[in-house]
């Protein structure tokens, strides 16, 4: 079965809150969404709004641009398809990741921009 667009952005999201090594509790605080809520998007239990997405975004410091881009990338049938190769040991190759940039590099194109 193909991936829910839910799915794929719970993923995402994870995986840039666990990066920045940041507790579902301080995001929910500062995206002021309860912290249950929060956690069932990032398990692709619950659809977020779009007004939630950017908050969540915001709290994470990252452009939706970005986590969109992921998601997109993720989602793509030859994507799931290299993983599951690479996880058969068949490819060395895994599926290409959008990696997003950390609110220091945001900063610093803004202000190169300047």
């Amino acid at each position: 079965m193909a991936m829910l667009l839910r799915e794929a952005l719970g993923d995402s999201l994870r995986r840039v809150r666990t990066q920045q090594g940041r507790t579902l509790r301080e995001v929910s605080t500062n995206a002021r969404v309860s912290l249950g809520y929060l956690s069932e998007v990032e398990r692709g239990q619950k659809e977020a709004s779009s007004e939630l997405l950017a908050s969540i975004c915001d709290a994470l410091d990252v452009e939706i641009a970005d986590l969109l881009l992921d998601v997109g990338t993720a989602m793509r049938p030859e994507a799931a398809d290299a993983d599951a190769m690479a996880l058969a040991g068949e490819s060395g190759l895994g599926s290409p990741k959008v990696v997003i940039p950390s609110p220091d590099a945001h900063r610093a194109t803004a202000l190169a921009a300047a």
